[in-house]
């Protein structure tokens, strides 16, 4: 059990190192040194060794990282031994898009249960996930045990359904609306905006054109602010 606390950016990269990892491991492949790992996952070698360093001794100076044994660390660490079924509210476009990926991937993380208002849908299985009417939701989260639900509902109502959730005992929502959702300090929101991601993916290319090549670009790891200095 880790007793220190891990930094928000931190955390976020831990599923990027453990996908990486899991990939190494299926090719054969048997260590790994920080500078491939680095150049793999676009992430500088100074910043993984210190990732790591809040989890202890994870590799030796001069031999690397034991591929296997740092991918079973990982997947302990994201709790990739249990299964987590999540919920999906909204089987609009994007709702169904999610269902026909559903994460095939990750062995760990299925979506086990949809819920809409569209009477088409209600009572239909889709991609093997049946799809129950919004007002079952609360009931149905607690027979099924779900922690996890993506929210992809129009964002009139997004706020709505987030108290439904949190009634049911929902502990983590993707919120996939263009609306900050209000829910309680036990209940945490992670927010994906596309058209937010876009923009500032455009944004970026633009402004890095512009910079003099004498010019430094320093983005805060923790706050995502952009620092330049001459």
């Amino acid at each position: 059990m880790v007793e220190k606390k891990i930094p928000k950016a931190t955390a976020r990269r831990l599923p990027l190192y453990y996908r990486y990892l899991r990939f190494l491991h299926e090719a054969g492949k048997n260590r790994v040194s920080s500078a491939k790992l680095s150049e793999a996952v676009k992430v500088d070698s100074a910043t993984i060794r210190r990732d790591f360093s809040y989890f202890g001794a994870l590799g030796k100076r001069g031999y690397g990282y034991d591929v296997e044994a740092l991918m079973n660390f990982f997947s302990k660490t994201l709790n990739q031994d249990r299964l987590t079924n999540v919920a999906l509210i909204g089987v609009g476009n994007l709702g169904q898009a999610l269902l026909n990926y559903n994460f095939r991937r990750n062995n760990n993380t299925r979506i086990s249960a949809g819920f809409d208002i569209n009477e088409k849908l209600i009572g239909t299985i889709h991609q093997g996930v049946p799809i129950y009417h919004i007002d079952e939701m609360v009931e149905q989260l607690d027979l099924q045990q779900i922690d996890v639900a993506i929210l992809t509902v129009p964002s009139e109502i997004a706020q709505e359904m987030a108290n439904k959730l949190v009634e049911g005992g929902v502990k983590g929502i993707m919120n996939f609306t263009p609306i900050r959702v209000n829910v309680p300090d036990s209940v945490r929101v992670h927010n994906v905006d596309l058209t937010n991601e876009l923009q500032t993916l455009i944004y970026f290319i633009n402004y890095y054109q512009e910079l003099d090549d004498e010019e430094e670009v320093i983005i805060d790891e923790e706050t995502g602010e952009i620092f330049v200095e001459d």
